[in-house]
């Protein structure tokens, strides 16, 4: 029930004094207040500022109706009540358990239908579990998994059906393999590759169909490997050329 504020131009969410079970306790003791800090308010900021007074009735709500009030309540729950709401049917009280739960019990959420519940998880969990999320879905739980993976592991990877994780595995895969995806479809990718493979081998992509990965390539090359190419179709990888081959090619 909702009880009416004194001031008709007043809209916040109020509930019952009389009807609450904390009225004899929390509300006496001045940890509750009508309007402000109050659990059975229709108001998250009210409930959120009832449970930072309150942490100790966090429990008694966990398997509340209202899902703000479980989802602000597992804020506040012990971290061994946790696992009890990882099958809560709202996304949002799973998500706060993907935040608080020790690292240990996350593999229990990687299957969780919610994207946010998984992306959480890929940032949180142990490396020993994460590669359990490399064949996500989702593409971005992919790329959490990819940003995380020791770069030795991340091999598997390297044919993601996804460009965005295909970059982030270009970004760390050690120098020494990168060879392996210079032929990689997407020239974003490849772009990547060129800026970080070793200079003798980044010649390879000096023919790239893509002017912009010619253009890292062009920049990173050791000189004796631009002096038998001819201009380049592109104008700005062609002056990078000139500009190098004028410049360095004086000082050698």
């Amino acid at each position: 029930m909702i009880e009416a504020p004194d001031d008709p131009q007043d809209h916040t969410p109020r509930a019952r004094c009389m009807e609450c079970p904390h009225r004899l306790d929390r509300l006496e003791a001045g940890r509750c207040k009508p309007g402000d800090t109050c659990v059975r308010a229709m108001s998250g900021r009210q409930i959120e500022r009832f449970f930072r007074e309150n942490p100790d009735l966090a429990e008694d709500y966990r398997g509340d109706k209202f899902w703000e009030r479980r989802a602000i309540a597992a804020r506040y729950l012990s971290q061994k009540r946790l696992l009890e709401l990882r099958n809560d049917p709202d996304e949002v009280v799973r998500r706060v358990l993907a935040y608080r739960l020790p690292v240990d019990d996350l593999v229990q959420l990687i299957d969780d239908p919610d994207r946010e519940v998984r992306i959480t998880v890929a940032d949180r969990i142990a490396l020993e579990h994460l590669e359990l999320l490399a064949a996500d879905k989702d593409y971005l739980v992919r790329q959490y998994v990819a940003r995380r993976l020791p770069a030795g592991r991340l091999f598997r990877m390297m044919l993601d059906a996804d460009r965005e994780v295909r970059k982030t595995v270009a970004q760390r895969l050690p120098v020494e393999s990168l060879m392996m995806m210079t032929r990689d479809g997407d020239a974003e990718v490849r772009r990547e590759v060129a800026e970080r493979i070793a200079p003798r081998e980044v010649r390879v992509l000096l023919s790239d169909e893509d002017w912009r990965v010619r253009l890292a390539a062009v920049t990173r090359v050791p000189l004796e490997y631009l002096g038998d190419i001819p201009e380049d179709e592109d104008p700005d990888v062609a002056a990078m050329a000139r500009q190098r081959r004028e410049h360095e090619g004086h000082s050698l």
